[in-house]
């Protein structure tokens, strides 16, 4: 794809201070007073000029709105040139109605199912949800395709279950200058590191019963 970037060249464009790249895009927040504030600011974003030939997703709440922004193919999901621009256009509406963005509240959740096959369970998944397959990774990815929940990765398991089984984990995306905060606090909760030989790309954790969750950002990721 022509326009792609990376996450890394998407943060070091000017203009895109508010905004982090997350596991299933560029994420901001914006702060506000009430639920009516907040619709203005929605309403403002649908007057940006080109908003419908590249739409940002959009979560409105009576606290805040968190917009999102990703480029999607048939061969491609990730940031693009046309990213930022509409990353800078949004921040510029924010800043005429007086908003702010908070990047520390910001953050995606992904969920992975593991199993020694995972041909054997997508189409299960693919059922129960009503997802489709990601575009350009349509054998381990399931999406929403009204991009409201949380995305599915699959993932080959090295070392099965007993008795053969998988297991599901979760990936918490969060900023990259938060992720030792957010690991060192789940370590002070009583977790305890499974891995690290990836981190800064992740960390997995786990609680006292054994379940497992990463600490996940785009670091070292292309």
């Amino acid at each position: 794809m022509d326009d792609a970037i990376s996450a890394r060249e998407f943060a070091a464009s000017d203009g895109v201070g508010d905004w982090r790249v997350l596991g299933e895009g560029a994420s901001a927040f914006f702060p506000t007073r009430s639920f009516a504030e907040s619709a203005r600011f929605v309403a403002a974003i649908g007057g940006i000029e080109g908003v419908e030939d590249h739409p940002p997703d959009v979560d409105l709440r009576h606290d805040g709105v968190t917009v999102s922004l990703i480029t999607g193919s048939d061969d491609y999901r990730g940031m693009s040139h046309r990213d930022v621009e509409m990353a800078r256009r949004v921040s510029a509406v924010a800043r005429e109605l007086g908003l702010a963005a908070d990047p520390t509240a910001v953050q995606t959740m992904l969920l992975i199912p593991g199993a020694p096959d995972i041909k054997a369970i997508v189409p299960f998944w693919r059922a129960i949800l009503g997802y489709e397959p990601r575009p350009d990774s349509p054998d381990e990815d399931l999406v929403d395709p009204h991009s409201r929940g949380t995305s599915f990765w699959f993932e080959a398991m090295e070392q099965p279950r007993p008795g053969g089984g998988g297991a599901i984990h979760l990936a918490v995306w969060v900023p990259i200058e938060q992720a030792e905060a957010r690991v060192a606090a789940a370590l002070a909760a009583g977790g305890h590191i499974v891995r690290d030989d990836f981190a800064p790309s992740w960390w997995t954790l786990a609680d006292d019963a054994g379940n497992e969750a990463d600490i996940a950002t785009t670091s070292g990721r292309g």
